[in-house]
């Protein structure tokens, strides 16, 4: 059984089908080598809302969606060609009555609508678990918790108080670290980025040459080339291809570029 490591995709899918087809957390952590616990917080972290109805009848999460019968709540605020209220799933912003049904399922095992057998009558908030969903969440989640300050507000503070006085008193940071390394336990590239961020009582305009530079220019990333598909296809190969063949059919191709991005003039030479 493995344990602190990341669900794949793969892995998501098959959390996902399992699911549908009703299978408990204990079966699934079986086939995943996981451990149930896991499979539990996979799911209730991942959870994506569905609001939706049924045939012929609106998404309504009213506890007296069944038994009410009030007509016209919205004064004609909405143009509805609906009698009932009830079946209109607008209702809830104008209805005075309207009181909140959750269902009572979503807080047991498995905490999701999927493979639930209602599925198709129930018009009340929905919780489905979705692969797809799930992998981008915690790509988003496992990104957000690698990036900011990892500093607490107390270290933060005392890096301040030594960093920011200097600063002002036109020293570099260069300067600063190299004075005080053992005070300061940061990188000077570190304190650049928190004096960029705003994290330090020191901004750019306290540092005189750091607002004289320019932002430097990213790099295109440059697509390589199998050299490879060049083989035999050099201008000498197209003079012996010419010198070999009869009445070759030679089809010359020239383009004008105006500004770059803009319109491309295309030109195409037949050789007699």
């Amino acid at each position: 059984m493995e344990f602190f490591k990341h669900f794949s995709l793969e892995e998501r899918i098959t959390i996902q089908k399992e699911l549908d087809t009703q299978k408990s957390f204990k079966t699934i952590a079986d086939q995943l080598g996981k451990a149930p616990s896991s499979i539990s917080r996979e799911i209730r972290r991942h959870v994506e809302k569905g609001k939706s109805g049924n045939y012929g009848r609106c998404f309504n999460d009213c506890i007296n969606r069944l038994s009410c019968s009030l007509e016209n709540v919205c004064k004609g605020a909405v143009p509805c060609s609906r009698k009932l209220c009830r079946n209109c799933k607008k209702c809830k912003l104008y209805c005075q009555s309207y009181n909140k049904e959750a269902c009572t399922k979503l807080k047991n095992v498995p905490y999701v609508c999927n493979g639930c057998t209602e599925l198709s009558k129930c018009t009340l908030e929905k919780l489905f678990y979705k692969a797809v969903t799930a992998e981008d969440s915690a790509k988003i989640l496992l990104r957000e918790s690698r990036s900011g300050v990892s500093l607490d507000e107390d270290e933060i503070r005392r890096i301040d108080n030594i960093v920011t006085p200097l600063i002002r008193q036109g020293q570099s940071i260069h300067h600063i670290c190299c004075s005080n390394k053992d005070s300061i336990m940061s990188s000077e590239r570190t304190i650049y980025n928190y004096v960029h961020d705003y994290v330090l009582s020191a901004k750019n305009v306290d540092l005189p040459r750091k607002v004289r530079y320019r932002p430097r220019k990213q790099l295109k990333t440059r697509l390589k080339v199998d050299r490879t598909c060049l083989v035999a296809r050099g201008y000498n190969d197209f003079l012996a291809f010419i010198k070999n063949t009869d009445n070759p059919s030679i089809v010359q191709m020239d383009t004008v570029e105006g500004r770059k991005g803009g319109k491309v003039l295309l030109t195409l030479g037949f050789v007699p």
